[in-house]
């Protein structure tokens, strides 16, 4: 590890299979996952083996769906030290959903999680960052529904996603007891930029994002957030077709460079899971 890895900072990743993702959503039709090859349990296992070499714990956000199919995954997470959360139980964006669809969908997948992993199930990411100014309801059915944070909100302006007015560091919406821990940014020339990994930090040289985690960490004092999935890891994995030229390129570039990539984020900086990273902010009763 180098000597610039004087604070821990929280590892994330979102456990959901290549053809779930956001980017395919417009030409894999939901009806037919099930008869699509899976290959998040390999990937995942592969991720956990990483971890393992590294000394590394980490946050796993799971969709309910890979759980019920893969309970031995699940239980692996669990085994190894790694904090088990959810990530809703289809990849289906909150911000489409109402609440009522959205209340059935955070207890099923906390329910399901928390059965299959013995353990609390606490933390909780939305499918494609898709809590905003439009849905801000969600955080009151999380609460109600038990968990403790969410990790959902990136404030950043994005196509996809993004809240670029939303807090930069955590904050309880609404005066509520549950945490919002929004994905790290960094801000410069006006604006926030990306700071959480994803996307951003197989496209561009590894030193915007170095220089940014170390920027939040030296001058503003608090950790980062880094997130990536299984598929990032996966450079072998089918390729789609007539899926359009943007999405194909945000799916596919440079996924061969990833895991050589990310054995050495872990060795340069310091990490951990999510809820030990933000046990002061997620203990219970009143925040000095």
């Amino acid at each position: 590890m180098s000597d610039h890895a004087t604070m821990r900072n929280a590892m994330t990743v979102d456990v959901e299979d290549y053809f779930q993702v956001q980017a395919f959503a417009h030409c894999i039709d939901r009806a037919d996952w099930e008869q699509i090859e899976p290959r998040v349990e390999a990937s995942t296992n592969r991720i956990l083996d990483q971890f393992a070499a590294a000394g590394v714990t980490a946050t796993f956000f799971t969709l309910g769906w890979v759980a019920q199919r893969h309970p031995g995954l699940v239980r692996r997470i669990v085994a190894e030290g790694h904090e088990l959360a959810s990530h809703g139980w289809e990849h289906t964006r909150a911000d489409t959903q109402t609440p009522q669809q959205f209340r059935a969908d955070i207890l099923r997948t906390r329910e399901t999680l928390e059965d299959l992993g013995g353990v609390a199930v606490k933390g909780y990411r939305a499918a494609t960052f898709s809590i905003n100014a439009r849905n801000l309801w969600a955080f009151q059915e999380l609460e109600a529904a038990g968990y403790a944070y969410s990790s959902s909100i990136n404030p950043i302006q994005h196509d996809l996603y993004g809240m670029p007015d939303a807090s930069r560091v955590p904050f309880q919406p609404g005066g509520s007891g549950l945490w919002e821990i929004p994905m790290t940014t960094v801000r410069a020339f006006g604006r926030n930029w990306p700071c959480s990994g994803g996307g951003y930090f197989r496209f561009l040289p590894k030193i915007f994002y170095y220089q940014g985690l170390k920027k939040v960490n030296r001058a503003e004092g608090r950790p980062g957030i880094f997130y990536f999935h299984p598929w990032e890891v996966d450079p072998e994995q089918p390729r789609i077709p007539a899926c359009g030229w943007k999405s194909r390129l945000r799916h596919y570039t440079n996924l061969s460079q990833m895991p050589s990539a990310l054995d050495r984020l872990l060795r340069d900086f310091a990490w951990g899971r999510m809820d030990d990273i933000y046990a002061a902010i997620l203990a219970p009763g009143p925040v000095a």
